[in-house]
């Protein structure tokens, strides 16, 4: 009973951080939930292993999740749609919003994993050291993931950038 109301307080408590975490990694509010979950499920079934804080072995589920949902999910539909331009009366609200929208839509081109370590490492705040337990690899692993990932994305950046940009 003591583990029961341990893992309720945990899910309480630490939820919505966690489901942020899912969000970064999906993108998507309802396969975030999915993701955090599955997650909490397969924490609960080995939570009498979990030695200290859970926290960590709750993110590294779930990141391992987002990273095996990946591998079985199915890829015959892609989106074609391209929406028009948007009116010339855009405020800068709405210009910061699309730059958002185009940095994720670029951290979406990225590989599982470095996408993961990305999301870790910038929008979660983790050391090398924490995002090396959470995907069970080395800091050194995590350092070449995370600057193969920012060499791409700035390679995508300056690619879509018009040409007096780049010149200028």
């Amino acid at each position: 009973m003591a583990d029961e109301e341990l893992f309720r307080s945990f899910v309480t408590g630490r939820s919505q951080a966690l489901l942020s975490t899912a969000y970064l990694l999906t993108h998507d509010w309802g396969r975030a939930e999915d993701l955090l979950q599955s997650a909490l499920v397969r924490s609960w079934i080995a939570w009498r292993r979990i030695a200290g804080d859970p926290e960590p072995y709750v993110r590294r589920v779930i990141v391992n999740e987002y990273l095996a949902w990946w591998r079985r999910r199915w890829r015959g539909e892609v989106p074609t749609e391209v929406l028009p331009d948007a009116p010339a009366d855009r405020t800068d609200h709405a210009a910061e919003l699309g730059a958002r929208d185009a940095m994720w839509r670029l951290i979406g081109t990225l590989p599982r994993r470095q996408r993961a370590v990305i999301v870790l490492r910038y929008y979660e705040d983790l050391s090398e050291r924490e995002i090396a337990d959470v995907l069970g690899c080395r800091p050194g692993t995590v350092k070449s993931q995370a600057a193969k990932a920012l060499t791409r994305l700035r390679a995508e950046i300056g690619a879509a950038a018009p040409t007096s940009e780049r010149t200028g």
